[in-house]
């Protein structure tokens, strides 16, 4: 049996203070610090007053510290998973992109077979951001490959595959998202120009996520709120990309005072420069340049974001102010609800495994473990 003492538990609604985590591959018990006695366990570890969390769970990640999803090299998603602890990240989804499908194919596979590795972040299934998006909100995609939507071609990976994203106004109708839920892929609403009407619609047929909330989407108008009005005005599920580059400090506050906040996901969208500093690198084939801490295709447009997890964690908390129990269950908790998965992750509770992060105040990492086993520490 193992210890975790002096630190401040992050509990769903509550910090604990003067309490001990005891754990050993799953967690064991919450139990009161003056009742501690060290001979009592196998390893204890001191949190030095920091801040003790669930394992973050990254459901947006195209790539970090120079592996992408997209690589036809097996070895890139363990890369991934070995290098994601360092940012507090203990499960993960590996983010496609919008590739000729044979290319997304390989991806699939490769991260099918990354759900069996046993060292690092664990893979917990496939993102697919696209191929089926509109031309006109591509992002960092490349629109020779964007596809019309058609479910014959996820049906082999439909065991891996967790979430998709599609602009809803490319469809002739509701039954390609009608047949995702039925096979429980979330259906994600995104890289859209969709009409608020179009995207209540989507909505209505069993769309529950929207991808990277005002990012690769048409603009909030008062006349023509669109993709955005929906997610404001409704209880489905928003990404946010709290770098502070995609998304204005002073909008993750309207955000915030918008939505409830069990509906809000932090993400990062980082591609394989995340954690290299500035570079020049690679995203779905396109040359990508980074500065500080921004991302740029050739042409000036946006890329993906190049921020680790506990940096987003900690420009939210910093720009809403929000308490660290609201903040730290929107990468935890929220994500694992929604996925299915908040009775193995997402809290600091008996019975789970002993996915766990201890930060400072500043979400620095201080030491990462998985199923009980440290994977990092500074």
């Amino acid at each position: 049996m193992q210890a975790i003492i002096n630190g401040k538990l992050i509990l769903p609604h509550s910090v604990e203070e003067k309490h001990i985590l005891v754990f050993n591959d799953t967690i064991q018990a919450i139990e009161e610090a003056d009742k501690f006695q060290s001979e009592n366990y196998d390893r204890v570890y001191d949190a030095q007053g920091n801040y003790v969390a669930p394992g973050f769970f990254n459901i947006h990640i195209h790539g970090i510290k120079g592996a992408d999803a997209m690589d036809e090299d097996q070895t890139s998603i363990s890369r991934m998973a070995e290098a994601l602890p360092a940012t507090g990240v203990t499960d993960f989804l590996p983010t496609t992109m919008t590739y000729d499908f044979s290319r997304i194919a390989t991806a699939l596979t490769n991260i099918r077979q990354g759900q069996y590795r046993e060292l690092g972040a664990i893979v917990r299934g496939a993102n697919l951001e696209g191929p089926f998006i509109s031309p006109q909100y591509k992002g960092a995609q490349a629109e020779k490959n964007i596809q019309k939507a058609d479910f014959s071609l996820l049906e082999p990976f439909k065991d891996v595959i967790k979430i998709i994203t599609l602009a809803p106004e490319t469809l002739a109708d509701t039954s390609f998202i009608e047949t995702c839920a039925d096979n429980d892929i979330i259906v994600s609403l995104g890289h859209s120009a969709a009409t608020y009407e179009q995207a209540l619609d989507a909505l209505r047929a069993g769309a529950s996520h929207i991808t990277h909330l005002f990012n690769a989407m048409s603009p909030l108008h008062h006349r023509a709120p669109g993709l955005v009005g929906v997610g404001l005005d409704t209880h489905v599920k928003c990404e946010l990309i709290a770098d502070n580059i995609h998304i204005h400090p002073a909008v993750q506050r309207l955000v915030f005072k918008a939505k409830a906040p069990e509906n809000i996901i932090l993400i990062t969208d980082s591609m394989r420069a995340c954690l290299l500093g500035d570079c020049e690198s690679e995203l779905g084939g396109q040359k990508v340049y980074v500065k500080n801490g921004k991302a740029t295709l050739a042409d000036g447009s946006m890329a993906g974001s190049v921020a680790p997890m506990n940096q987003v964690v900690a420009n939210f908390k910093t720009n809403t102010r929000a308490d660290w129990s609201t903040v730290i269950n929107m990468v935890t908790l929220n994500p694992a609800t929604e996925f299915g998965l908040d009775e193995q992750i997402g809290s600091l509770e008996p019975k789970k495994l002993a996915n766990i992060t201890i930060f400072d105040e500043n979400c620095h990492i201080k030491q990462t473990f998985i199923k009980g086993q440290s994977v990092f520490k500074s």
